[in-house]
This record gives C-alpha cells, structure tokens and sequence, in this order.
C-alpha cells in the first residue's frame, strides 16, 4: 500500500492514495491553514470509522440482515500535552433496517473490533481506548 502526500501551501496537502483518490488536508486558519479540508487527525478517525464500517456491513450481509443504513458515530478524545494523540474513541454504531436482529449486530461489531479491524486493533495496541456500542432501529 502507498501514499504521496504533497504540500500545496501554507498547512494545505493533498493526499493521493495508492488507488489514485485524492483527499484536501488544511489547517484552521489560526495555525496557517484556510480551513478547506479535513485535518490529518480527523482523518484518522475516518479511517478508523470506514474500516469497521466495512466490516459490520460485510458481516451482516453475510448474515442475511436487512440493512438499510447504517452510520458509526465517532468520538474522540486527545491528550493535552504534545504529541496530542488520541487517549479515548467511542464508535457508536446506528444499524436500520427491517427485522434485524440485535444479536447480529452486536456479533458484527464485535467481531470487527476484536478481529477484523486493522486501524482499531492498531489503535489500541498503541494504547488508545476504544469503546463500542451500538443501537437497532427497525424499519417498518
């Protein structure tokens, strides 16, 4: 896997990745940025969100589950101190659709965290907290 990152100006670089997508990275405006684009942490967390997101829909719809939506909601905290890395993340998960089972769900979260998620495996083996949870809302 690769990446080239490449400095526009001031706190701008867009990032290519291996597959040939680009993604705009910026800092806020009090530290040199235009605030145009995601921040390189926020990126983490994205990162972190679309691997286990990927892996719960795989999952349920290996299990025949009837998803027709479904969002991890993020939230992280930082150290006060440099480097400011992530101390804690809650990924909570919102799973819709009809006649799920919860039992389901909470088996593909789980499994996403402690097995097939690279980036948060990754994360906590570097000390980060993650916390997961999750809720069902039927669609009739």
């Amino acid at each position: 896997m690769k990446a080239t990152i490449k400095w526009v100006d001031n706190a701008m670089f867009l990032g290519e990745s291996g597959s040939g997508h680009s993604v705009v990275m910026d800092g806020p405006e009090d530290h040199g940025g235009r605030n145009m684009g995601v921040r390189p942490m926020e990126m983490l967390l994205l990162g972190l969100g679309g691997c286990t997101s990927f892996d719960v829909m795989s999952i349920l719809t290996k299990q025949r589950q009837q998803v027709t939506d479904c969002q991890a909601q993020i939230e992280a905290s930082r150290a006060d101190t440099v480097p400011s890395v992530f101390t804690d993340i809650h990924i909570h998960f919102v799973v819709t659709g009809k006649a799920l089972k919860p039992a389901a769900v909470e088996r593909a979260v789980a499994l996403s965290a402690e097995k097939y998620c690279s980036a948060s495996i990754m994360l906590e083996q570097g000390g980060v907290n993650i916390r997961h949870s999750f809720e069902v809302i039927d669609e009739q």
